[in-house]
């Protein structure tokens, strides 16, 4: 442990004087302040990175989770709860704007106005569509988000049953939802500001007959798997000591792994009702993610 300690100390003295850069220091070993605890988290042994990192496999951990209704049937129907509370909520806001959608569409395109009817309202139409996949991802992101945070004892459970089934987690911290929870809101906030950004460029995509629907498929996928992936594993992530800037480098190492599980629960969850049953099955499929990113049994 002295060893250890010393290691990471001659690091810092480095970074301090300009032998390391901060990535640098940063990529050799990532220190957290939990909970007023110092956690080191070492990188993964060689032999494991790289291994099971394709987006199929990312899609079997989803499957993997959704077999905790056979073993836990009584805790995963309890994350069925806030789940359920979310569902209700972001349906509604999803409702609204399917009603204002078409003013909205037509204030963002002004240009349009002096065009033929035809071309107008085709140009109008794809707009729309641009705008709800949007909004769809945006409403999937804040579906997680929102049922994370109104259910957090129950995810927690279902996170850590899957964890102690495997190992448990060494230096596991344990912190309070209260302490958490500023950082907890402000991640999501950040998650959903990088979304919609990114979003306004799937809009303008949308507007290419077309090769603009391809694109904006693509993208929306891409793009809603990543940051699904992203605020699924912030409850393994913070049993390490871990915060979003430490998923996102961790999870872009693996990054088609993270991919391919995220797109898979956005897939799910655009099924009726898909994703207040997938819920509990996808923080048990994204613990299952971090282990293996981590390179623990899994």
């Amino acid at each position: 442990m002295s060893d250890r300690t010393d290691h990471h100390a001659e690091d810092r003295r480095l970074a301090a004087s300009g032998g390391l850069t901060l990535r640098e220091w940063r990529r050799r070993t990532t220190v957290a302040i939990v909970a007023d605890q110092q956690v080191v988290v070492p990188q993964p042994p060689k032999s494991l990175v790289g291994k099971g990192t394709g987006f199929f496999t990312g899609i079997s951990f989803l499957l993997r989770g959704l077999g905790m209704y056979a073993r836990s049937p009584r805790l995963m129907l309890l994350g069925v709860i806030p789940a359920l509370i979310s569902f209700v909520v972001l349906v509604a806001a999803f409702a609204t704007m399917l009603f204002f959608v078409d003013d909205l569409v037509r204030w963002a395109t002004p240009f349009a106005n002096g065009w033929s009817s035809s071309v107008r309202e085709s140009v109008r139409f794809l707009a729309m569509l641009g705008v709800a996949a949007v909004w769809a991802v945006l409403s999937l992101l804040l579906f997680a988000a929102l049922t994370l945070l109104i259910g957090q004892p129950f995810y927690e459970a279902i996170s850590k049953r899957v964890e102690d089934g495997l190992g448990g987690v060494p230096g596991e911290i344990d912190v309070s939802f209260w302490r958490t929870l500023p950082r907890t809101v402000m991640d999501s906030i950040r998650l959903a500001a990088l979304t919609a950004f990114v979003g306004i460029f799937i809009f303008l995509f949308g507007l290419i007959p077309v090769i603009g629907q391809i694109a904006t498929f693509v993208l929306t996928g891409t793009l809603g798997g990543w940051v699904m992936a992203l605020e699924l594993t912030s409850v393994p992530f913070e049993r390490r000591g871990l915060r979003l800037r430490d998923r996102r480098w961790w999870l872009r190492q693996h990054r088609s792994m993270a991919i391919g599980f995220g797109a898979a629960t956005v897939v799910c969850f655009l099924i009726p009702f898909g994703a207040i049953l997938v819920m509990p099955a996808a923080v048990a499929g994204a613990t299952l993610l971090s282990r293996r990113v981590f390179g623990q049994p899994d």
